[in-house]
């Protein structure tokens, strides 16, 4: 399962929004990857995370796979849009 999100922040994410999000996809037994920029990285990885450079405006693509992938893809697209 895969969804287009465009994270709706002001500035760049920082180090504390990056763990937060990583602590969040940890929640979920599905695998859980971010896709930018021709990049795709584990969700589950904080350095992965980092190295995507997440900003306000900037579309980012995620894709889950497993059985709770709904609610995994659903709680990220929460976090990056509220």
């Amino acid at each position: 399962m895969k969804k287009d999100v465009v994270i709706q922040m002001s500035n760049a994410m920082e180090a504390t929004p990056i763990a937060h999000l990583v602590q969040l996809a940890n929640q979920f037994d599905s695998r859980v990857y971010f896709e930018m920029d021709n990049k795709r990285v584990n969700a589950k990885s904080i350095m992965g995370m980092m190295s995507l450079v997440l900003s306000g405006g900037s579309m980012v693509t995620i894709d889950a796979e497993g059985e709770d992938e709904d609610k995994a893809i659903h709680a990220m697209e929460n976090f990056l849009t509220t």
